[in-house]
Formats: structure tokens, sequence, C-alpha cells
């Protein structure tokens, strides 16, 4: 069977068995940041499992799109050696959510693996044999032997690590049970436990079955297992593995999904794949591997950097990249294998496919980039090595590694290559230490729980919808207090004070911030006393506070009136309209590449970041507004539908990958725009008045930055700019003409003054900078055999300077010149040092000493150094140093 085949099958085998067929979740976990990325089919379900969301059906199945790059489940150095490892992998799952439980799930199990066709006299099953204050699972070993018949040699216990899950410390856990093969020809039960060989024969896992029937908790010192009243089933089943046990293969990477992008690597290579523990089949697998996470985290917007989750996307790449390179690949190759997983993976995830053009385009620039890194990092290798290697010494410190890792992006790993090739040590102690003293310094500190705690108090008193948001068409309403939080605890009552507090009602018209939008402002009134509402957030789902400060008194059960500030919400709610079509006008002229990023709405402008490699033209600005400005013309209705999300697909919605959607979306279409979006917008694209872009702007790798203003505020950037037009023409004596001809004239005019002054300073130099070269050269010292030269010139520009130094060191020979100047109230000095003499005399560390005379610093090359200072009086004091700096160094 083909993989698409084998998914298809598992989907249909539950959807037959009552359970929602549910698309895969994001990479990115919504609301999760502990996940770093989605590494298991439970991850998007988490909230149905804890019992914090209600899905509608109590029965699920997925696969789901999963990277596990380090830690317990995954080495990432392991991925390429080994036959079974991933960054990337899909997961097939199937969930219950308090329906059925242990006996149907190891039937369903047992019945789908059968129907499939996978050899049943090659399974083993084991379960949780029971350690310290935890059961057997003897429950689950029975139920193994009555589906399969099998004994104790094929149902075998094993311990704690292998088969007990846990989602934190305390909390829901369980038993699993785990379902293992022997990939090979026959099977010795003997060795199970035993790694695979490094063909990939031997024992594998392919399916792990959760059972949740636990919530640990802790009181004191001591732990403590209660039965959960509706216990769950979470499954996971690699689907990599599945399709390379079905295919009859030893090696995943010989199975349909990633074979094709072996081949991919290969040829680009014009290498053949033996698919064997050579360097080269190593190299080709990890291509295959990092390609699929490379298309697919692009896919989802997250595009490489030097923090989070896009430095992993980077690591990924460049291990990747160094793989090519290392084959023999001298053109950039990524972004080739990165479309080939567009093409066989894009039907199962369409998001590949809408966003073919910047996977391309990110690929291929971070490669561009990263091959320009490996040649400056070999170079500055080099020199290194030249440095040390005069000091007789054949080891790399490990600061030299770690400077080299985190101020040029070139990996530790080969720099470790590099130094092993020429037989060259690496301090990796001080390389480990460096790193994780910038660790440390980095360290930020975590989101207060506690402060969480109390907004998941609050949502457990709130009904099961959260706070009612009613503020799409409404702009005042009637509520009541459920709850109030003062410097992080809940209260019941709170009077004036200067300190913000927060107040939560059961329905509200103020909007909380959220995908961009800023929250609402406005007034809260109660029977005693009021809110004036500055904000308003969401710090946990379904929770809306309203932040202010308080005049008089409130307290929890006032019955309370609530209006919004209108005016402001109004200007928020044209620039959100303004997005959309922002965001639909730039994907006409740039491409279909150009994605939202990021978004800021405010009343006073938007900020809109997007993905796209280069700077806009000015002509691609014009054609953008040109295109907002004519919907706005057009008057054309703002419509919102609420649908499904597969509805919402079919319709061709755009939607943003860092936001979270659930079954049931909010579809905004305004002119030719059709977006997914929870925020409030005008009423027709006619109320944003008119469209104004002020700025762009890169703000990353690959990202860009607009600003745009909509209405009042459009007409008065508009305005400020006719004013300076008018001050500029009055300024350059253009009233009543074309004032771009006049600047055009001033700026020859200026070109011409500088042509001139130019020739005067070529002219000065050639005399010595006012005293002639000969009368310059007579100041000139022997210092052991070395003519050494301090002056002071009258030349001001720096260039002339360092000219005018490099003539006198000319005209000395084999030398040392330091040259000083004073330029608008500074110093500015310039050293030279003959490159025969750089061995015993560096100019960076003479100039060095030369600048403290004038308060100053600076530094340089070998040969030529420069600097600066503020104590103008000292500058002869200066230039006449180089003589004892010399002399004290020979």
């Amino acid at each position: 069977m083909l993989a698409n085949e084998i998914r298809r099958a598992f989907l249909d085998f539950f959807v037959k068995r009552e359970h929602h067929e549910v698309h895969s979740g994001p990479l990115v976990p919504p609301n999760d940041p502990s996940l770093m990325f989605a590494n298991a089919g439970m991850v998007q379900f988490k909230d149905a499992f804890t019992g914090r969301e209600d899905r509608g059906y109590v029965r699920a199945t997925s696969s789901q799109k999963c990277i596990r790059i380090s830690g317990k489940h995954n080495d990432f150095e392991a991925v390429g050696p080994s036959p079974r490892h991933h960054t990337f992998f899909e997961m097939l799952g199937n969930f219950s959510f308090g329906d059925y439980f242990k006996e149907e799930a190891i039937v369903f199990a047992w019945e789908f693996l059968r129907e499939i066709g996978v050899p049943q006299d090659k399974l083993v099953f084991t379960y949780f044999g029971g350690e310290g204050d935890l059961p057997a699972d003897n429950e689950a070993r029975d139920l193994w032997k009555k589906v399969t018949g099998y004994g104790d040699e094929r149902i075998i216990a094993c311990g704690k690590d292998e088969n007990f899950w846990q989602m934190g410390e305390t909390g829901p856990c369980g038993p699993s049970s785990e379902i293992h093969i022997f990939n090979g020809d026959q099977p010795d039960f003997t060795t199970f436990g035993a790694e695979q060989t490094s063909d990939g024969q031997g024992w594998m896992e392919i399916w792990n079955l959760v059972f949740m029937q636990f919530e640990r908790s802790r009181a004191g010192d001591e732990f403590r297992l209660d039965p959960l009243p509706k216990p769950s089933i979470d499954t996971g089943a690699g689907l990599e593995r599945l399709a390379c046990v079905l295919q009859g293969k030893y090696s995943n990477y010989e199975s349909d999904l990633l074979r094709a992008l072996v081949d991919e690597a290969a040829s680009i290579s014009a290498k053949s794949y033996g698919g064997t523990m050579e360097p080269d089949d190593v190299s080709m697998r990890v291509i295959a591997d990092h390609a699929r996470t490379t298309a697919f985290l692009i896919a989802e917007g997250i595009l490489p950097d030097r923090a989070a989750r896009p430095y992993v996307l980077r690591r990924v790449m460049r291990r990747a990249i160094r793989h090519g390179h290392r084959l023999g690949i001298a053109e950039p190759f990524l972004d080739r294998v990165a479309l080939r997983v567009v093409e066989l993976m894009g039907d199962q995830y369409p998001e590949l496919v809408e966003r073919r053009e910047l996977i391309e385009s990110v690929a291929r620039q971070e490669e561009v980039r990263f091959r320009q890194t490996i040649e400056r990092g070999l170079a500055l290798l080099d020199d290194r090595f030249e440095e040390l290697g005069a000091s007789g010494s054949r080891t790399l410190p490990g600061d030299d590694v770690f400077k080299l890792y985190d101020t040029y992006g070139f990996p530790d790993d080969l720099t470790r290559i590099i130094c092993e090739e020429r037989d060259w040590t690496v301090d990796v102690e001080g390389f480990e230490a460096a790193r994780e003293k910038a660790r440390e310094q980095s360290q930020f500190a975590s989101k207060d729980q506690a402060v969480e705690s109390v907004y998941r108090d609050v949502l457990a008193s709130l009904p099961d919808t959260g706070v009612q948001f009613v503020g799409y068409d409404k702009n005042q309403a009637k509520s009541e207090v459920v709850a109030i939080v003062s410097d992080g605890q809940l209260v019941d009552r709170v009077e004036a004070s200067e300190s913000e507090v927060e107040v939560i009602v059961a329905k509200t018209p103020f909007y909380a911030e959220s995908g961009g939008q800023v929250g609402d402002a406005g007034e809260i009134t109660g029977p005693g006393g009021s809110l004036t509402v500055v904000d308003t957030k969401k710090p946990v789902d379904s929770v809306v506070v309203h932040r202010g400060t308080v005049t008089g008194a409130l307290a929890v059960g006032d019955a309370v009136e609530l209006l919004i500030d209108v005016e402001r919400r109004d200007a928020i709610r044209r620039n959100h309209s303004a997005t959309h079509l922002l965001h639909w006008a730039l994907r006409e002229v740039v491409g279909k590449h150009a994605q939202q990023k990021g978004s800021q709405v405010g009343p006073d402008r938007l900020r809109f970041d997007f993905t796209h490699g280069q700077a806009l033209t000015a002509v691609e600005l014009a054609e953008i507004e040109r295109l907002v400005n004519a919907r706005v013309v057009r008057n054309a209705p703002v419509t919102t539908e609420i649908m499904t999300m597969d509805q919402a697909r079919e319709r061709g919605a755009m939607m943003i990958f860092e936001e979270k959607y659930g079954d049931t979306v909010r579809m905004l279409t305004m002119a030719e725009s059709t977006e997914l979006c929870g925020g409030t917008h005008a009423r027709a694209t006619g109320d944003l008045g008119f469209f104004k872009i002020i700025s762009e702007e890169g703000v990353a790798a690959g990202v860009r930055r607009m600003v745009a203003v909509t209405g009042d505020a459009a007409l008065e950037y508009v305005q400020q700019l006719e004013e300076r037009m008018q001050l500029a023409a009055r300024v350059a004596k253009a009233q009543g003409g074309d004032l771009v001809a006049k600047i055009e004239k001033i700026i020859a005019s200026e070109r011409a003054a500088q042509k001139q002054i130019a020739e005067l300073q070529r002219q000065l130099i050639d005399g010595g900078g006012g005293g002639g070269l000969e009368a310059l050269l007579k100041d000139s010292q022997d210092v052991d055999g070395i003519p050494v030269l301090g002056v002071a010139s009258e030349l001001a520009d720096r260039a002339a300077l360092r000219e005018l130094a490099e003539k006198l060191r000319d005209k000395l020979g084999e030398s040392v010149v330091l040259v000083g100047s004073v330029n608008d109230g500074k110093v500015q000095l310039v050293l030279t040092v003959a490159k025969s003499l750089t061995s015993r005399l560096k100019a960076g560390d003479l100039i060095k000493q030369a600048a403290q005379h004038v308060d100053g610093s600076g530094g340089g090359r070998p040969d030529m150094a420069q600097a600066g200072g503020t104590k103008v009086d000292a500058l002869p004091q200066a230039v006449t140093s180089v003589y004892d700096a010399v002399r004290a160094r020979l």
C-alpha cells in the first residue's frame, strides 16, 4: 500500500466506527506556550481531554503533522544515520474523550492491522508491568491475550519509561500499550528490546495506545492516584513506519513518502543512492527529511531567524545545506527539494500549494545567505589557525567556536569537522561553557502561573460559553460583575485607587485584544462607581478582562452598564478592514507568496507584516494603494458568514496559521477579499474614506513591514506632506515654479562644489596637507631601524587623511605613520603600518594608545587603523606619542 492509501484507510476505518475525522492541527500549537511544535496527535485535543473544551463529539481520528527535533523521542543528529528517525513525520491517531476505553481501543488496533495486512506473526504487544506506587495494567495484558490469542512470549510487561504516560507531574495520566513489529525475515522474540541494526532490521514500534484513567495529585510530599470519572483514549501510529512495513522495506527512507526526495537529492548531486551508512547516503537522507520540515514550517509562516521556532527552522535548513555542501552541490538546491515536497504532499496538505512561492523564495534566500556564511566562516577559521599555529597551538578555543556559532551563524559541528580534517582539536568543554553562559544571560521570566490559575478559576465559575461577546453589532450592554482581579488575586470588592484592576462581566461589547486588533476602551458604570477601561484582554480562552482604574467602588454581583469608546472603535474598524484589502492587493501585485506574518490594528494606524524577499518598488506601492482605494470608492459591503472550516476552505478563504480556528469559523468578504477573522470591521469599504501607505521596510530575513493609515489619519498625513512640500518650495525659492527642477539644480551645484573640494584636497595632499610632503617627512624618527612619523594635518576629510598617511608611508618605505587632524570639533587619527612589519607592530594596538590622549578609542586591521576623540587641544601629544609606542613594542 502507498502511504496515501494507508492514511486514507486509517481515517476511513475509524470514521466507520463513529469517529469524527479532524484535519491536522497546525505545527505551531495555538495557546500552548509549553510546546515548541505539535509532537503528537493529541496536541490539538489537549483541552478536550482535560475538559476545558467541548468539541461536540466524543470520538475523533486524524493524521497529524508533527515535528520532533530533540529530547527523549528524537535526536537531531540521529536523523540521516538512523533508518527510522525524522524531524517531520505524520502521526495517525484515534481518540476517545470519555467515551470508549481500553477494550475497544485494543480491538480497534488489532482489527485495523489485520485489515491492512500487517504480518501478525511478527508482532509483539507491551503493557505496563507496574512500578513503585503505580499498579500493573493487568487488564490490558488480559485483553491482548483475549483478542490475539497470544501468550506471554508476545505480550510483554515493560516499565514506567516505556509504558506509562502523564501530561505533567500532576494531572491526567495512565498506562500505555505499544505494538512492535520485527522488521526482517524471521522474528526472534528473545531479542525484543534490542535496537534495530543500522540497515533497519530488528524490532520497531508502530503504534502506541495511551489509556488515560487516573488523576495524579499531590498533597505535601505524597502523590496519590484517583480514577478519572471519564477515562479517555489517545493513540498514535507513525505513518512512515507503517508505510515501511507494508511496502516491505527496512528503512523509512525507502518508502514512497521519502524515497522520491532521496532520489531528488541524488539527482542534484549527480551521485547514486545506495541505502547504506556511507556518508553520501546519510547526507541524502538528511536532505530528504529536512526538506519536509523546511516546507511545512515555512508554509505555516515560520521563517528562519535567530530565536525560538525560527531558529529551529534555521538549524534544520542549515544542516541540510551543509550536507549538500559536503555532497559537492555548488549551487542552491534546498528550494528544489522542498518544492518536490509540495508536489508529493500538497493534495493532503493544501497549505503547501498555497504557499509554494513562499517556500521556494525563503529556502533559496536562506541557502544563499548560509553559503556566504560558510565562506566567511572558513576565512575566519583560516585566520585563527594561522594566529594560533604561530604560537604552537593545535587547539581551537571554545570561545572561538562559540563566536563563530553565535555571531556569524557558523555551525559548531561544521567547525569540528573542519578541525578534524586539518588535524586540530576543539575545546568542546569551553564551547559548551560559553553557550551555557549565553543561555543563562538570555533567560527571561516565564509567565506567572499563579496569575493564570486565577483566570482559570474565573473560567470555572462562568457558563460553558465563557464571557459572552456582543460587540459585533452593539456598542453598549447591560451585565453583571462576576469577578474582580486586583494585584493578581480574586477580590469581592474594589474601591478607588491609582492602581489598575481587572473586571470580568457575564457579557460585554468590549473586544478583547486578539488577532492583531487592540482591545477596546470605554466605561463600565455600576450603582456605586465606575471603571474607566483603558484596555481589554483575554488572558485565557473565554475570559475577557476589562483593565482600568476605579472611581467610587465596584463589587462582584453589581449590575453594570458597559459603553465602548465608539469613535475609537470606528477608527479600529476602518484600519482592520484595510488590512484585509491590503493583504488582497499585496498578493495581486507581488505574488501569492506574500502572506500575512503579523499585524497590529489600532485606532491611529495599521501595521502589516508580510513575507517577501525584497523591498517594494515605488510603482508596486502605488499600485497597491490604487487597488485598495478603488475598492473604497466602490463602497462594497462587508459581509460576515458563520460556517464550518471545511466550507471556508472550499470557498477559498485566506487563513493565518498563527491564529487558532475552531471547527466553526467566521468568514469576512469585502470586494475580492475573503478571509477568516474574528475582529470587528467596517460595514462597507467606503467607511475607510481613504487609504495611504506611509512606510515600507524590512524587519527580519524575508519579512517586510508596511504601515498605513485610513480616514482622518490618512487625510492628516497627506496635509502634512503638502505643508512640507510648500516649506521646501519656499526654502528652495521655487514658489510658482518646478520644485523638482529647482532641487535637481541645487544638487548639481552641490556635486560640482564637492568635486572642486576633492580636487583641492588632492592638491593639499600632494603638498603634504599644507606643509609639503618633504616638510612633513622631516619629523620622522628612526626607532630601532624603522622610520616612524607622527604629524598633524589641515585635512578635514577622513578619506583624504588616510590617503596622506599612505603617501607618507610609501615615501618612507617600511615604516609606521600616524596622521591626525580636526574635523567638526573632533579629532580623527589614521595610522598605517607597512605589511612587512605587522608581525611585530599592529596598527590597531598602536592607535589605541594614541587615542587615549584625546579621550577617544579606535581599532582596525594590523596594517591600517583609525580612531577618534574629543580632546582637540591634545592632538599634538597624540600624534607624537607614536614614537614611544613603537619603541616600547620593539
